[in-house]
């Protein structure tokens, strides 16, 4: 066997194992309303263990109604209803070997004061009218944080929100956390007594629904978590203060689940053992490493099963849920930091993105299970295929936190998350049949290898079509080539590797070196024609902008252009500007990053765009915000304020990243060559990877 520890079965208590690869919980936005277990969830659930999960611990379900409802499409447990619907989910995850823990959960400080509300509300409105849920995502498309600042939704909701319950009041508001200084409020002794009661009871019901365990969520900042660190937790009672005092809130919850369900039903505790405030400026604050690996040896003396190590909390957000420039078990160390001190199994996602990778951590004794959450978003059968020796096959997580966009978008209307190299994700409901095999050699040219034009050749291939990509680079990649040049972006090209060699697997064809004609693409006969040609950088007619010091993201990514030494002002801080801007910083150069929104980087996902801002800013780059580019000349930007005021800055180069457009030329020329002509990811709409990619999986199943 080619990964001999990571297909070894292990116990988790008296709980088998079948191998060391545990999905770990993530929210996907896909149970029903009420909380129940739904079929697309149920669904999801299933595909991963027929995909060879050894361990599912589903996402955070709520154990009660009232304050710790944290967005609209999330399982609970509080009452027994719950029951009958998890089951069912349950069954289908057993038929395939699997086991499944359901993680327990309350948000805590963590949460938006308006979503509980509006949980309140609507949950009154869906007892009197059964259908409301539906009809209230129809008509309204639901709530986002934008609710907020609407003053007659707030007037409305006002009798239903209430201040988010914490051990202390000490509200959100540090590094890139989105939620911040919502109303807090201490937790009373009787408050915390009713939590106690609700984990407890919500126990009980998983194991009346047949699954194997439940995780208590103790990480990443949620309430238990709050208790446990001394950062959220200023209380002068024996619930605060001392270790043994901010832990007993968790021992009383452990003690109480044994005594409902009995000592064979598995506990585990996913814990941050670092909470890493050092990393945004607040050294010494919070749980540091020396006392999260106490809290974990207590929490062996309590009496549970296994340990699921984790890191950080909505402050620093970027140490659980990764952005791109992180290395691959770039934390390891804190599982060893556990492991070395207790006896029972250690669970731990430490960026774990292969096979490989998973078994020398298995070898090292860093962890006893290899715990992976966006990894199996990304491919389901990421467990199949490394038992099958096809590690290569596998379509990895580039950590590109799509997903966590997704989630922040669809937070309160009901849409699911996605991925953006997987289509089918959170949809596996819709698709639990294959495509159909009736391709019948049927000719099908493809222009351009890029994610969307691969993602086509893939899906077409295997549905038995006769497939041809024509790509004109002597790679593929398309955009990726581009995406992946500057500094810590070398994953953003794993999905064209993978897809690339998937399609050929499948029967493609790629031809690489091909400028695309018409004549050509007729010689083929196609039955249909999908062009994929991707976009390029736009170049606004600026005056000035054609001075021969003025660029476009492009040659300085490909390195056609290379400045050192040199002042260079970048105007546009959307992700690819402030990339582009750090890998010239990298280059020995002074950047300027120009934007014309009142912030830097609007509309990019804060995570990903605080992660390169601050090395940025250590590399002394200069940031002017509320600026319009009005003209080049010479050596200067001529820039303009809302206020009226004009500035001037000296540069020695300015490169452009205002946006980019659709590369279609080719549409108009072939149109008329065949009945189906379909125009697919950045030639039709520039956007993202997972646009390019659900845009041609999409094409692909419409062809018949």
């Amino acid at each position: 066997m080619k990964y001999p520890n990571l297909f070894t079965s292990m116990n988790i208590g008296s709980v088998p194992i079948k191998n060391r690869a545990v999905m770990t919980a993530m929210c996907v936005g896909l149970a029903n309303h009420d909380g129940s277990v739904s079929e697309p969830l149920a669904a999801y659930y299933e595909e991963r263990a027929r995909g060879g999960a050894g361990l599912i611990i589903t996402e955070c379900t709520r154990i009660n109604e009232d304050d710790a409802v944290s967005h609209s499409s999330m399982l609970s447990m509080s009452h027994d209803r719950y029951i009958a619907p998890l089951k069912d989910a349950v069954d289908r995850v057993h038929a395939y070997g699997t086991k499944l823990f359901v993680q327990l959960f309350h948000p805590g400080r963590q949460n938006v004061v308006m979503f509980p509300a509006l949980w309140r509300f609507n949950e009154r409105m869906a007892r009197i009218f059964p259908r409301y849920w539906d009809l209230f995502f129809k008509i309204t498309g639901g709530f986002d944080e934008s609710a907020m600042d609407d003053p007659k939704t707030v007037k409305r909701m006002r009798r239903y929100m209430k201040p988010l319950l914490a051990p202390s009041d000490v509200p959100c508001g540090l590094g890139v956390n989105p939620i911040r200084n919502q109303a807090t409020k201490a937790m009373t002794i009787p408050q915390i007594k009713t939590l106690i009661g609700q984990f407890v009871a919500a126990a009980g019901r998983v194991q009346k629904a047949g699954a194997d365990g439940v995780e208590l969520h103790a990480a990443h900042g949620y309430l238990l978590q709050q208790f446990l660190s001394p950062y959220t937790n200023r209380r002068e009672d024996e619930y605060g203060g001392s270790l043994e005092n901010r832990m007993r809130l968790l021992k009383e919850i452990i003690d109480g689940i044994r005594k409902e369900c009995g000592k064979d039903f598995p506990i585990s505790v996913r814990l941050s053992v670092e909470e890493y405030y050092d990393m945004i400026g607040y050294a010494g604050q919070g749980i540091v490493l020396e006392e999260g690996v106490k809290m974990a040896k207590c929490l062996e003396s309590f009496g549970i099963d296994v340990l699921n190590v984790s890191s950080g909390n909505y402050d620093t957000a970027q140490t659980s849920c990764e952005p791109v420039s992180f290395a691959q078990g770039w934390r390891k160390y804190l599982a060893k930091a556990v492991k070395d001190e207790v006896r029972i199994p250690v669970i731990a996602a430490n960026l774990i993105r292969t096979p490989e990778q998973a078994e020398a951590q298995l070898a090292e004794g860093v962890q006893d299970f290899i715990g992976m959450g966006r990894p199996f978003l990304s491919d389901p059968a990421w467990v199949n295929k490394a038992e099958e020796g096809r590690s290569e096959d596998i379509q990895r997580c580039i950590c590109c936190l799509r997903c966590m966009e997704y989630f922040q978008d669809h937070i309160m209307n009901g849409k699911p998350v996605g991925c953006a190299v997987n289509p089918r994700a959170c949809r596996e409901s819709e698709m639990m049949d294959a495509a159909p095999k009736n391709g019948g050699q049927r000719q099908i040219v493809i222009v351009g290898a890029g994610p969307a034009g691969l993602t086509a050749a893939k899906e077409l291939a295997a549905r038995d079509f006769k497939v041809t990509v024509l790509e004109r680079q002597e790679e593929p990649g398309g955009q990726l080539l581009l995406a992946k040049m500057p500094p810590l972006k070398e994953k953003i090209a794993w999905p064209a590797e993978t897809l690339a060699r998937q399609a050929l697997q499948e029967g493609a064809e790629i031809r690489y070196h091909v400028d695309a004609t018409k004549e050509m693409i007729n010689s083929y006969q196609p039955y249909a024609v999908i062009l994929a040609t991707g976009g390029e950088a736009v170049a606004p007619a600026i005056p000035g902008s054609d001075a021969e010091n003025v660029v476009t993201v492009t040659p300085i990514l490909t390195g056609e252009k290379r400045y050192q030494g040199k002042k260079i002002a970048v105007i546009g801080s959307g992700m690819t500007g402030l990339e582009t801007a750090e890998l010239l910083q990298t280059q020995g150069n002074r950047v300027t990053i120009i934007e014309m929104a009142d912030k830097i980087a609007p509309g990019a996902y804060p995570v990903n765009a605080d992660d390169v801002i601050g090395r940025l800013k250590k590399g002394g780059a200069r940031f002017m915000p509320g600026r319009k580019l009005e003209r080049i000349s010479s050596n200067q930007l001529h820039l303009s304020r809302k206020d009226g005021v004009m500035e001037s800055i000296a540069t020695d180069a300015t490169v452009l990243s205002i946006g980019v457009r659709s590369r279609n030329e080719l549409e108009k020329e072939v149109f008329g060559c065949c009945d189906r002509l379909y125009v697919i990811g950045d030639a039709k709409k520039p956007g993202r990877i997972g646009d390019a990619t659900r845009s041609a999986f999409e094409v692909a199943r419409e062809i018949q």
